[in-house]
């Protein structure tokens, strides 16, 4: 039997894939600017990506601004995510340190789902898994390559792994160097859901890659990113342009 995982509203693995807009601002003036732009986008649901926030290393001063963040997206659903610089994101940080930053996120009821990397290492993703369905969120265990896309194989282990571990939803985004590797990935995510009948993100980046965003109800890809300003990824399409194309594809 397909499984599907759902939050409030949120279906993820039925329909079309979902939408997420990311928020990228470096303060609370940039993110009340990004929400004010999200009144002509089309979205699902938004990503904090906190690793672009200036005072992200001050717990309090991210929980006040979430406070606010919460209030002013009223019931739509936040994504909370801190990018590792090793990953392709701002800032560098510790495993105790990104522990304690989404234990006291999760706690404070104003997200969705929460993002874990996989590479910070098996206990820190399983203490964070556990927080979050401890609290009835998502847990999103992910993994981002800018440099290449690893074979198939090494694709579904990853996959496999975040599996194993507890995710809800597992992520997988990669750079592709030719048509093969776009391939690869979507053929790793056609045999995990397959195999598994349960849900998965995965993504393709890059122009090379574009076609990986449109065509997840096709391979299986729950989610896709799409902008309402600036991509937090190469290749991420304007939401209202990847929302008439993914109608498009449904009907």
């Amino acid at each position: 039997m397909k499984q599907i995982v759902t939050r409030n509203n949120l279906i993820f693995g039925e329909g079309m894939p979902k939408i997420c807009i990311p928020l990228m601002g470096k303060n609370k003036e940039e993110l009340a600017r990004e929400i004010d732009c999200l009144k002509n986008a089309a979205f699902d649901l938004v990503e904090w990506r906190v690793d672009f926030f200036e005072e992200v290393s001050q717990i309090p001063k991210v929980l006040e601004t979430l406070s606010f963040l919460r209030e002013r997206l009223e019931n739509t659903p936040i994504l909370f995510t801190f990018r590792t610089k090793q990953e392709g994101g701002q800032a560098a940080i510790t495993a105790q340190e990104y522990c304690a930053l989404n234990y006291r996120v999760i706690r404070t009821g104003h997200v969705d789902l929460v993002d874990a990397e996989l590479f910070m290492g098996n206990n820190t993703v399983l203490k964070i898994i556990e927080t979050a369905h401890q609290y009835g969120k998502i847990a999103v265990v992910s993994n981002h390559d800018f440099q290449m896309t690893p074979p198939k194989e090494e694709l579904l282990h990853r996959l496999e792994l975040m599996r194993t571990l507890g995710a809800d939803l597992p992520k997988i985004a990669v750079m592709p160097a030719s048509p093969k590797d776009v391939l690869a990935l979507l053929e790793a995510t056609e045999t995990y859901t397959t195999r598994y009948q349960s849900p998965v993100i995965t993504m393709s980046m890059g122009k090379l890659g574009a076609v990986s965003r449109i065509c997840g109800e096709t391979f299986g890809s729950v989610l896709t990113f799409g902008t309402a300003q600036e991509a937090s990824a190469p290749g991420q399409l304007p939401s209202v342009l990847l929302k008439e194309i993914l109608t498009q594809l449904h009907q």
